[in-house]
Parts: C-alpha cells; structure tokens; sequence
C-alpha cells in the first residue's frame, strides 16, 4: 500500500495536472465572487466561508476521474485486483494520495484566498482545521464515485452527479464551523460532525469502492 501511495505521488507530481488544475480553478473562483457580488467587505465576509467551502469541493472534483481512470485504461488496475494488496486497501492508498496531491494543496490554498474575501483573522485557523478534517472525506467519497464510473467513457460528467449529493453534509458541517467562529459563537460542536463525517467516509467508501471495482472489473 505505501509503494502504491508514493507511486501515485510520483505520477501526479511528474503529469502536474491534478493539483495545479485544482488550485488554479479555486484561484478563479475566489478571484470572481467580489466581481459578482460587489465589493462590500461586509458581505464578502459574511459568505467567505461558504465561497472558500464551495471552491475547495468543486476543485475537488476536477481531478476524481484520474483516481483510477489512468490505471483502468493501461491495465494496471487488472494487476492491482489480483495482487495481494485488496481492492479496498488500494482504494485507501490511493483516496490518500489523492487527498495529499488536491485536497491539502487546497487547505493551504484557502489561508491567502479569505484574505482576497475579507475573511476575519479569527477565523483563519478554524478555515484551515476544517479543510484539514473535511477534505479527506472528499477524495475518499471522490474514489467511490470514480471506482463505479471507472468503466464509462467520459464518465466525468456522471461522477459528478453521483458525487455532489455525498458531499452536501461535508459541505454543510465544514462552512458551518468557520461560519460559527466569524459569528463568535463556538464552532466545536459542527467541527466534530466534521470529524465524524470523514471517519465514517474512511471506513467505510474503501469497502464500497472495492465492490464498485470488483463489478467493473468482471
């Protein structure tokens, strides 16, 4: 699994497509909410939260197909179902390696990006513990959607769809603890949903992925 880990690094590090594409695309859309909304400080602060939480999911999503698309279309995903590692634990070693190429990119991505969105400097820290906590639930969601469209062809569009309604209570229990520090109230009790949402998503969406990828794969 850790030989499989760093080779997925590797390979997004050498292509540079997944995380740069991601952080460029998170870029743009923080850089355009102020031209849609105008430039009230007010308001930018009050919906930074949601913009930042919203940015880093749909970011997300642009590099879930390549999860294990690339290893599907060159054979080594036939390999890696007989090998002795299971299909649930390459779909961990891969779900990490997706979350360390995209999502942590991300986290630190957004600290300079609530700046750009007048985001208050009390709540920076809490933005920056609930993208830690929250994003690997995305990637490891993210795999599951990619293990059961692994098969289609231009399938991006599909995975999408079968993704988005996963991630609505992540999106929900993660804009709203960085809402509740920019309020002053206390963002624990949403952050620890957060926590919970991610762990069940590790438990489980390996074990569900690899039932997506046995069906393919037969």
């Amino acid at each position: 699994m850790l030989a499989l880990f760093l080779r997925d690094l590797k390979l997004a590090i050498r292509t540079g497509g997944g995380f740069g594409l991601a952080l460029a695309f998170f870029l743009i859309v923080v850089m355009f909410v102020p031209f849609g909304v105008g430039s009230d400080l007010t308001l930018l602060a009050r919906i930074a939260p949601g913009i930042l939480w919203i940015g880093a999911l749909l970011a997300c999503l642009l590099s879930l197909d390549r999860i294990f698309q690339l290893d599907a279309e060159d054979g080594t995903l036939n390999v890696l179902a007989t090998s002795p590692i299971p299909l649930s634990g390459v779909t961990v070693a891969k779900s990490m390696a997706h979350w360390v190429t995209t999502g942590l990119p991300l986290t630190i991505a957004a600290i300079p990006l609530g700046y750009l969105l007048n985001l208050p400097s009390i709540a920076y820290a809490w933005l920056f513990v609930s993208l830690f906590i929250g994003t690997p639930a995305l990637s490891f969601i993210g795999a599951f959607g990619a293990a059961i469209t692994v098969g289609i062809k231009r399938g991006g569009l599909l995975l999408s769809l079968l993704v988005l309604p996963l991630y609505i209570p992540t999106l929900i229990f993660g804009a709203v603890t960085v809402i509740k520090a920019v309020e002053g109230s206390n963002p624990m009790p949403s952050l620890m949903f957060l926590a919970g949402l991610t762990l069940l998503s590790v438990v489980i969406m390996p074990f569900a992925s690899a039932l997506a990828l046995k069906a393919n794969l037969s």
